[in-house]
């Protein structure tokens, strides 16, 4: 048994070196069909290097280039990965299906053959396809597809479209594309289910190759008139990175970026009318499968108070397009309009859910009230036929209430009695109304309207005076030099101002104040305030010696009150001067 299960061991590991060291020779072309006056490339490719390469005969082709030789050789997180490519460009000699035959090498000792690959040569395009055109290879492997769950559906049948984008595993693309005409789906009823910005890339078929896509988007249509409508196509911008000749330091090829415009082309559909045949007189247009459901919350109450009547048609179809039943009631029953209450999803399969219409009802009179049935008409796409369906007759019993004799429709007009009305009837009705005239006064003769179109004509001196006032006040530099200098000092002794009560606080605030609006001015630092220096830059720039003395003798005073006793009136008189002082200073300064 222990050697049995060796032996299984060594089977399984040697299994797995043999598919890690697998070798890979395959052909690969271009194209699998081409005019005669186009050209064919074709690819040898393996993933491991070997000796003695043979291409083949190449019958029925002339080689009009190669070959090429590109190797790629890299590893990715810890993983080599290596690529040899031969490459030769052919032109086919002859019209018909010509096959390009085994290459072969040899790898490791052994002999490695391509398999045949089939190729169909057609009559001269008119414009021949380059195969090393980045535009060309960009719009032969980029495709916009736009597919149709029917093209021949019945009126008001939903059908789907699905706009999906085939690229090939030649080229690559990345998801900034964007929509340069949008379809207008004229005679449809549409509505799109779009998956942008959480694409999904699947793998599947186009023209029998392989290729990857996604789903841009799904659009559901409802086709509204019968014939042949179009379906505008959907547009795109698409960036596609294309390989180039050109390779890099390690053998790779470049990649060429390419912008196309794509279109998904127009779409017809033959649309059918629904027959004639066996249409009931009281179909409103519903196609699909349907249920009819009439129900009220309650059948036993009191007059006066109120039930819930519900009318509901659900199921799949197109529920948005068509109106629902309408309810028949007795005249002595009092009935509100109806309210909506949709609860409609729309999916790939088109519509489904449920419209719901509630009307309030009130009976007024004692007795029985019967609801008579109501039906409902749809054409069933399964069966192709009108259906009809009937809800059951409902009884509203009201058991306390006035009497009538029109509470039963058995009652005939010879029969009339008088009505016999019970004392709370009225109750609710309000004897003394305390009413208020609704004529309003005429606007055109009111205050309010005289007011407002003679304010304009006041208005527009008083802006005239306010004008010439600003003009004169711009007028005057020398005041508004004045005006400045005034804020200004009071910018710098607002500190001090609110200090007058207190000594030290005042002239440590004032002081402060004086430094730093010397320091703006002259810009100098406080370590280079000595009086001497002050008094001259100030003298410098224009300002008179008078003015210099004050500026001084408040300097000196901020000193000398750390030591002196000083009174509210000197603080005061002090403030006054720094005030007037500065103001001096900048309405000379130069």
């Amino acid at each position: 048994m222990k050697v049995k299960y060796f032996i299984y061991i060594i089977i399984f590991f040697l299994g797995g070196s043999f598919l890690q060291a697998q070798v890979k020779f395959e052909a690969k072309v271009s194209k699998k069909r081409l005019g005669i006056n186009e050209r064919l490339r074709v690819d040898f490719e393996m993933n491991k290097d070997g000796d003695n390469f043979r291409p083949p005969a190449f019958e029925g082709f002339r080689v009009v280039g190669g070959p090429n030789q590109a190797i790629s050789n890299s590893w990715i997180n810890g993983k080599r990965s290596y690529s040899k490519t031969y490459s030769y460009f052919l032109a086919p000699q002859s019209r018909g299906k010509l096959n390009i035959g085994q290459a072969s090498i040899e790898i490791d000792g052994e002999t490695y053959k391509t398999t045949p690959v089939q190729v169909e040569v057609t009559a001269a395009v008119a414009k021949p396809k380059d195969g090393n055109n980045a535009d060309y290879l960009a719009s032969e492997n980029v495709h916009l597809v736009a597919e149709v769950s029917n093209s021949n559906p019945y009126l008001n049948e939903s059908i789907t479209v699905v706009y999906k984008l085939y690229v090939s595993n030649e080229v690559s693309i990345t998801n900034n594309w964007r929509e340069i005409d949008t379809p207008k789906y004229a005679d449809f009823w549409s509505q799109n289910i779009d998956s942008r910005g959480n694409y999904k890339i699947y793998e599947g078929k186009f023209l029998g190759e392989d290729y990857r896509y996604v789903i841009l988007r799904t659009t559901v249509l409802y086709p509204q008139k019968s014939g042949k409508l179009e379906i505008e196509p959907l547009t795109l911008d698409v960036p596609i990175d294309v390989k180039s000749n050109r390779r890099d330091l390690f053998g790779r090829p470049l990649m060429t970026r390419v912008n196309k415009t794509i279109s998904a082309g127009n779409r017809t559909i033959n649309v059918k009318p629904l027959p004639e045949t066996g249409k009931p007189l009281n179909f409103t247009g519903a196609v699909g499968k349907f249920d009819l459901d009439v129900e009220a919350n309650r059948l036993q109450l009191d007059a006066s108070e109120s039930l819930e009547l519900s009318v509901r048609v659900s199921g799949n179809g197109n529920l948005k397009l068509f109106d629902l039943p309408t309810v028949k009631l007795p005249s002595s029953l009092e009935v509100y309009e109806p309210t909506r209450d949709d609860n409609i999803r729309t999916q790939r399969n088109g519509m489904s859910g449920a419209m719901v219409e509630k009307y309030t009802v009130i009976p007024q009179f004692k007795g029985n009230y019967p609801i008579r049935p109501i039906s409902f008409s749809y054409f069933d796409l399964e069966t192709e036929s009108y259906k009809t369906l009937t809800s059951d007759e409902l009884i509203i019993e009201v058991e306390n209430g006035p009497v009538t004799n029109a509470t039963s429709d058995n009652t005939t007009a010879g029969n009339k009695q008088p009505v016999v009305l019970s004392q709370e009837q009225f109750k609710y009705i309000k004897l003394k109304p305390s009413l208020q005239s609704v004529v309003k006064p005429n606007f055109f003769q009111s205050t309010l309207y005289w007011s407002l179109l003679t304010a304009p004509l006041l208005i527009i001196p008083l802006f005239i005076l306010v004008g010439n006032k600003r003009k004169q006040r711009l007028a005057d530099v020398e005041g508004n030099k004045l005006r400045r200098a005034n804020a200004l000092a009071k910018k710098y002794l607002g500190s001090a101002k609110k200090n007058l009560g207190d000594k030290a606080s005042f002239y440590e605030a004032l002081e402060r104040a004086l430094h730093n609006y010397l320091k703006a001015k002259l810009n100098i630092e406080t370590s280079d305030m000595s009086k001497p220096r002050i008094a001259g830059l100030l003298t410098e720039h224009g300002v008179s010696s008078e003015v210099v003395n004050e500026f001084e003798s408040l300097l000196k005073s901020c000193e000398y009150a750390r030591y002196a006793p000083a009174s509210n009136v000197t603080i005061q008189k002090d403030y006054e001067q720094a005030v007037t002082t500065i103001s001096r200073i900048d309405k000379q300064f130069q």
